[in-house]
């Protein structure tokens, strides 16, 4: 099946509805994960009397690719930076040198910087950052599985 299967949903509905229904699973998760980074935010902020920063940790569709086509992490992106409250953001992805809407940061820069990290890619260069026990991890990738 496609990458993008919606042509098939659409000319082909009542065949098509696990298609379909998948999608919407997926469409929800992003949606899902933006609000856990959202609610995360407002929890730092109760305890402790700041604005925390946050590190978003991958743009692109998959895993060590520079395709961010489609991508659920870009959406979340998108979402989190929408709905935010003026914290501080540093939007990671390794694979590219620069976007023409986020500003970049470097990923070991943005994860010493940041009180909550994100990790929406499981990029390769993720995987070997240390665990933290004074940072908030969000881990939607399973990098550190």
């Amino acid at each position: 099946i496609a990458v993008d299967p919606y042509f098939i949903v659409s000319d082909y509905p009542m065949e098509s509805k696990i298609i379909g229904t998948a999608r919407e699973v997926n469409n929800y998760k992003s949606f899902w994960c933006a609000e856990k980074i959202k609610n995360a935010s407002m929890k730092f902020e109760l305890e402790h009397g700041r604005k925390p920063k946050i590190a978003l940790m991958g743009l692109a569709f998959k895993p060590n690719i520079d395709d961010l086509r489609e991508s659920p992490a870009k959406y979340i992106v998108q979402k989190v930076l929408q709905n935010s409250n003026n914290e501080d953001f540093y939007i990671v992805e390794p694979n590219i040198e620069e976007h023409k809407v986020f500003k970049l940061t470097n990923y070991k820069t943005a994860f010493d910087a940041a009180d909550i990290v994100v990790y929406l890619v499981a990029h390769r260069e993720f995987s070997e950052l240390p665990a933290a026990n004074d940072k908030i991890i969000l881990d939607f990738a399973g990098t550190k599985n």
